[in-house]
């Protein structure tokens, strides 16, 4: 008994010590136990990395994790009372002073989880390379904790804006239920390429600065700040294989237009 408590203490730090990046993990008492008894799924490694990766962001500032509150509160301030009040920005059709403002925040906020969640997984090798090495632990398995991380800060989000939407009396419609289902498509997707943009970033180093300007170039490509309707038919038509079009256009048919997604076009 007192054995399997030990080791099981010893498994424990060397689980805390790998999420904190430390050296203890490699020595010869912990090594071994961790190779036979640790699953290539280390559900409380991942859960340990996206606590400590949402921490850290804020880390030595005096308000610390109400950042994550804070931010998301002045996006949606300058997305939709600027854009809809300051700005007088309309969405065609719609009387709604706040529609544009909604139609926008509606595609920023998918858009910013996902484009982070590509970006930042596709530097998860490199960043977490020392991990890697001392730990068994499935590689594709290690992205998850990034589209955790970047799910809080999703939900957050989400949650103001529906505050937001509730205070001015925004129609509101039973099809937002649908809402997890088309964030975990986004997020797939995001897995996805991220995984792909990882594996070739080992070896190609510029690819980082590539997917940078992958992702600027795709935002543009996509109706987030300007509706579809203003395209050229032949660019409309192209549109459909274009999958970020499919997730944030799906959002906004759900906020906006009180609408179910587009099936055939999402799938």
């Amino acid at each position: 008994m007192p054995g399997g408590v030990a080791g099981a203490a010893c498994r424990a730090a060397c689980v805390k010590g790998s999420a904190k990046g430390l050296d203890g993990l490699g020595t010869a008492a912990c090594r071994p136990k961790m190779a036979e008894t640790t699953s290539p799924l280390n559900i409380p490694l991942i859960l340990e990395l996206t606590k400590r990766d949402f921490v850290e962001r804020f880390a030595g500032s005096s308000l610390g994790a109400v950042w994550a509150f804070i931010w998301p509160l002045v996006n949606l301030v300058i997305y939709i009372v600027i854009f809809s009040q300051i700005m007088g920005a309309r969405l065609p059709g719609h009387s709604n002073a706040y529609s544009y403002g909604v139609y926008l925040t509606a595609g920023l906020i998918p858009w910013t989880a996902f484009a982070g969640t590509l970006s930042r997984s596709s530097q998860v090798f490199l960043e977490k390379r020392n991990l890697i090495s001392k730990i068994r632990l499935s590689l594709p398995a290690l992205l998850l904790f990034v589209s955790l991380a970047e799910s809080v800060t999703f939900a957050i989000t989400m949650g103001f804006f529906f505050i937001f939407l509730l205070a001015t009396g925004f129609p509101l419609n039973s099809h937002l239920i649908l809402l997890p289902f088309i964030y975990f498509l986004q997020q797939m997707l995001a897995f996805g390429l991220g995984l792909l943009f990882a594996t070739f970033m080992v070896f190609i180093r510029d690819l980082k600065e590539v997917v940078g300007i992958l992702l600027q170039l795709w935002f543009w490509m996509t109706p987030i700040v300007y509706v579809k309707d203003i395209l050229p038919e032949p660019v409309k038509t192209v549109m459909i294989y274009n999958p970020a079009y499919a997730f944030i256009e799906s959002y906004q048919r759900l906020f906006v237009f009180q609408q179910f997604p587009e099936w055939m076009v999402l799938g």
